[in-house]
């Protein structure tokens, strides 16, 4: 049939491409500089939230951030995240949550890096302009998060006091403290949008990156669960690592992560290089036909 054929080279393409341009290597990349900027973004974050009166920023990133990995995987950073974020610190505009702020970039020039090559573009942008835009990205990110966390906490706190107007909010108030999930899965599915769409060089319209991202949130799904159950039925990072044991988990699962980050836009940059050949074919059969 053409449609699995069609699906077969895209795939075979995507993959092909994936290890000829070092994408495991660049999947470990992204994986260590992921984990290294975890830190650094949620302490500048909330220093700048504090800052902005934001106080809930910590267990709203945390909450982000983390409910969508499994909670034997998480747990363990997330408690550490907890445990440094309660440290009192000093001023927004110190030289250590400057750093802070600096480093957290560093995972975005990961994630440029990577769809670079994925989607098969030479970077154009002066490096003290890619680098800015990574700054603007970590600021964006806790600008947003600092937002969330102050409606998470004026909204509740609205609605209950004018419930005794309203009686019907306490429903509505009942449907919203389930949507956690949801609004982590809403925020994850946006963050990939605007990472396809304005990290890497070039112009893509967002139904050329849709595709790499449902599959992204597919594979990440499916990819989570079986590691959760891998480590809790059949791993022995326990006795190989010891007391390493935790670190390891979270960077073979961000490294899990991150390959199929880089696949799903590799899976994209294959579906566009697909359509360029038939725009072509196309029109030379055109060409030949007048």
């Amino acid at each position: 049939m053409p449609v699995i054929r069609i699906i077969w080279k895209v795939v075979f393409d995507a993959l092909w491409h994936f290890s000829e341009d070092d994408g495991w290597a660049m999947a470990s990349h992204v994986a260590l500089s992921s984990l290294m900027a975890v830190f650094p973004f949620l302490i500048f974050g909330t220093a700048l939230a504090s800052f902005l009166g934001a106080d809930q920023f910590a267990e709203t990133a945390v909450h982000l951030i983390f409910d969508t990995w499994p909670e034997s995987i998480a747990k363990p950073v997330a408690d550490e995240v907890v445990r440094v974020l309660t440290i009192p610190r000093g001023s927004l505009l110190t030289i250590s949550v400057l750093a802070a702020a600096y480093f957290a970039s560093n995972g975005v020039e990961a994630l440029r890096i990577a769809l670079n090559r994925a989607y098969r573009v030479a970077e154009s942008r002066s490096w003290y302009v890619t680098r800015l835009s990574s700054l603007g990205f970590v600021l964006g990110a806790v600008l947003i998060l600092a937002a969330l966390s102050l409606l998470l906490v004026a909204v509740p706190l609205a609605v209950r006091n004018a419930d005794q107007w309203f009686p019907w909010l306490d429903t509505v108030m009942a449907a919203v403290d389930d949507w956690g999930l949801t609004l982590t899965l809403a925020m994850l599915t946006a963050g990939l949008l605007v990472a396809h769409l304005w990290l890497p060089s070039g112009h893509r319209n967002i139904v050329d990156v849709l595709p790499g991202i449902f599959l992204t949130l597919v594979l990440w799904s499916v990819g989570g669960y079986a590691f959760a159950s891998y480590i809790a039925n059949f791993s022995s990072y326990a006795t190989t690592y010891a007391g390493l044991a935790s670190i390891m988990v979270v960077l073979v699962f961000l490294y899990m992560l991150g390959a199929i980050f880089i696949i799903g836009a590799e899976i994209n940059a294959a579906i566009l290089k697909y359509k360029v050949k038939l725009m072509v074919r196309r029109s030379f059969q055109a060409g030949r036909g007048e």
